[in-house]
């Protein structure tokens, strides 16, 4: 074979290489996208228990009752505590008395900067590490939890100070600034768009932001989705973005999927009637097949959507100190809350 015919053999083989490679390349490019979605969105919880630590009423003979929130949060092994209620000891004082063992719980969920969802953060974290150093030691939140809130006697915003004592003991904050998913079938709606007009916020103050001061709307509220067969279970702390700004985000993540629970505080405890009649009327869209109303849902307004929904006395019931949802059993309320 000549040298001509030599070099037009390699050159052929090596466009035929080159074709091979980028056929193979992007059909895998492809796929391994596509994939990706599909793993993320159809990632699924199977086995889930959610237990609320923290709120007002106190639906048996044990714990203690408050103005705040927190949920014990366990789905497929995994355990995380969603907000750590307003006083430093509720939240332990309240495991302790319902015999639920957070030694083993390292992950927090911060729903957004307000004190009676913060402030027994440092509290779990000494105690708890004194045992196992992991304890409580990432904390998940949304941006905007960190920016300044001024007020006439100075900082309103007690995350910042939280923030440096905490860091101290070797904590870690994780920031979202979107939608995340931190585990699998486990989603956090970081900051929520407001499309609805939902005044959910009680607070006339102000909050620095890159943009300047503004109202303070709470733009770090966020709330936890959990994706399971029988459709999305969503937590929140205290729904300031709006439940239905919220479902309707979430919905835009797992399109078609029914809302299996609602979870936590809805904030309408001020709502007039028509704007219960607006928000029940506009959860009918989602599905909503349980509702555990806690902390600033209000006693009125969990009937009011229980009777306008159309949903039994058990599924949709005022949240207690020990009140949980478990997953194909639904709501367990506690005594006085049936």
């Amino acid at each position: 074979m000549d040298k001509v015919t030599r070099l037009r053999c390699l050159q052929g083989v090596a466009l035929i290489v080159l074709l091979l490679s980028i056929l193979n390349m992007q059909p895998a490019a492809a796929q391994g996208n596509a994939g990706a979605d599909a793993a993320n969105h159809g990632a699924q919880v199977h086995t889930l228990k959610v237990t609320l630590l923290s709120t007002m009423l106190v639906a048996d003979m044990k714990g203690l009752g408050e103005w705040g929130f927190s949920a014990l949060v366990e789905a497929d092994g995994r355990r995380v505590l969603l907000d750590t209620g307003a006083h430093p000891d509720t939240v332990l004082q309240n495991a302790r008395d319902l015999n639920v063992d957070l030694s083993g719980v390292k992950e927090v969920i911060l729903t957004h900067y307000h004190w009676d969802h913060v402030s027994g953060l440092m509290s779990l974290r000494k105690e708890l590490m004194k045992k196992d150093p992991a304890a409580m030691s990432v904390v998940h939140v949304a941006r905007g939890i960190f920016y300044s809130r001024p007020g006439q006697q100075g900082e309103a915003n007690t995350m910042i100070a939280v923030k440096k004592e905490y860091e101290a003991t070797g904590g870690k904050f994780i920031e979202h600034d979107e939608a995340s998913e931190i585990f699998p079938g486990w989603w956090l709606t970081g900051p929520v768009p407001r499309k609805y007009p939902e005044h959910n916020w009680s607070s006339t103050g102000k909050v620095q932001t890159p943009a300047g001061l503004v109202e303070d709307t709470i733009p770090d509220d966020q709330s936890l989705v959990l994706n399971t067969p029988k459709g999305l279970v969503v937590i929140t702390g205290c729904g300031h973005a709006g439940i239905i700004n919220i479902l309707t985000f979430s919905r835009e993540q797992f399109p078609n999927e029914p809302v299996e629970a609602v979870i936590g505080g809805l904030h309408l405890f001020p709502a007039t009637d028509e704007q219960l009649n607006w928000t029940a009327d506009k959860l009918k869209d989602f599905k909503v097949a349980n509702l555990l109303g806690a902390h600033c849902t209000g006693i009125e307004a969990v009937y009011r959507i229980r009777e306008r929904l159309g949903l039994p006395r058990s599924s949709a019931v005022v949240g207690s100190v020990g009140s949980s949802f478990v997953l194909g059993e639904g709501i367990h309320p506690g005594q006085l809350a049936k």
